[in-house]
């Protein structure tokens, strides 16, 4: 045997050492695909990322599905996006492929995923749950998983016992109130405090910028719009050049490990999610949803989210209704959905309780006098509407 040919197998086998030190399997890399079609930035541009991404992290190995290219990538030849999804599809339920990234994928109803950025204010990763897909056609039931889908793909990450913020968007009251049974159930949960003086779980726009919780939980439409400001401020939105993009699909039973791509990324947004999707395989995200799912579903996660979307009757009659006499409302009550304010503040005049709506720094009130405050939330409850804190001004 040559000395070039011990060269190479000594060359060899510290690099299978130094492989299995990071991913616990001695010879083996955490395999990547990426699907390269779609790009408003055009194929190279995912190429570059992918390439970067290989350069930077030897326990990887980057696979391109998309057109042959000049590259030493490893390549999956087809010539059409939907040929790129179907062969991502097939490698992945084949064990050929630890997760993937792609463009404009499909989730099946109930699967969502959850975005990573580095916030400005103080430069913190923060996971944002979710940023695209559906997990529930339900407004508060979607936020409640989010939450839950947020804590997996930080945990998969390696934090420990993540922190949760919920965004103060519609229904972030009922989202709050929804956590805290599952937490009086045995659910373990952390909470964070907004970095406000007020404090509390719900999170202000100061909070999305410093980055105060590990995960923030909102509304998929509202995280899409948040991953695109994250993603490209700096660039006047043409091009995602920060961030590592969309995220994971999670959803409970979900076995495919795909990750999303804006078509405006930019090839260091496609590294970073190259890398993402290899970190979460390399922390067992299936595994820790399974655990995940567990957990939550042991602390009555099913009845609570049922009792998020059983159709309440509340008060609705065709007569005029009169305000009682005018009166100082110096008492608020907050929780309600901003389409029902004015009808619950018809349900206490009705009821003889002079009531205002209003918007609080929180969100959506009813204003009522302090006095009353007691007896609105009961009248309130009866109605049907899902009420939360009730507070003197």
């Amino acid at each position: 045997m040559s000395e070039n040919n011990v060269k190479a197998m000594i060359g060899k086998v510290f690099n299978d050492i130094a492989d299995a030190m990071e991913t616990g399997q001695f010879g083996q890399r955490v395999r990547v695909g990426i699907t390269t079609l779609g790009s408003e930035l055009g194929v190279d541009n995912m190429v570059k990322g992918a390439e970067l991404a290989q350069k930077r992290d030897s326990s990887v190995e980057v696979v391109l599905i998309g057109p042959k290219v000049e590259s030493d990538l490893t390549q999956v030849v087809v010539d059409t996006e939907e040929e790129g999804y179907k062969k991502m599809e097939e490698m992945l339920d084949k064990g050929e492929l630890g997760g993937c990234v792609t463009l404009h994928y499909s989730f099946p109803i109930g699967v969502s995923t959850v975005g990573r950025v580095v916030t400005p204010g103080r430069g913190k990763e923060m996971f944002v749950a979710t940023t695209t897909g559906t997990s529930s056609s339900h407004r508060v039931e979607a936020m409640v998983k989010n939450g839950v889908y947020g804590i997996i793909s930080a945990k998969a990450m390696g934090v420990k016992n993540p922190t949760l913020g919920i965004l103060n968007v519609d229904g972030a009251r009922q989202v709050e109130r929804a956590f805290k049974e599952l937490i009086a159930n045995g659910y373990d949960l952390n909470f964070t405090e907004s970095a406000r003086a007020d404090g509390g779980a719900v999170m202000r726009g100061n909070d999305l910028l410093a980055g105060t919780p590990d995960v923030m939980v909102t509304d998929t439409l509202t995280g899409n719009i948040l991953m695109k400001i994250f993603s490209s401020f700096t660039t006047g939105g043409s091009y995602e050049s920060q961030g590592f993009g969309y995220g994971p699909g999670i959803g409970e039973g979900y076995g495919r490990l795909v990750l999303i791509l804006s078509r405006a990324s930019g090839s260091p947004v496609v590294a970073n999610a190259i890398s993402y999707a290899a970190d979460l395989v390399k922390g067992d995200v299936h595994g820790v949803a399974k655990q995940e799912f567990e957990a939550v579903n042991k602390a009555g996660f099913k009845e609570v989210l049922a009792s998020l979307t059983k159709e309440t009757k509340k008060e609705t009659s065709d007569e005029k209704v009169v305000a009682p006499e005018k009166e100082p409302v110096t008492g608020t009550i907050d929780g309600i959905d901003i389409m029902e304010l004015d009808d619950a503040v018809e349900v206490l005049w009705k009821n003889k309780i002079y009531a205002e709506s209003g918007m609080g720094c929180t969100g959506p009130i009813v204003m009522v006098n302090e006095t009353k405050l007691n007896e609105a939330l009961v009248v309130l409850a009866q109605a049907g509407y899902e009420v939360g804190e009730a507070d003197p001004c």
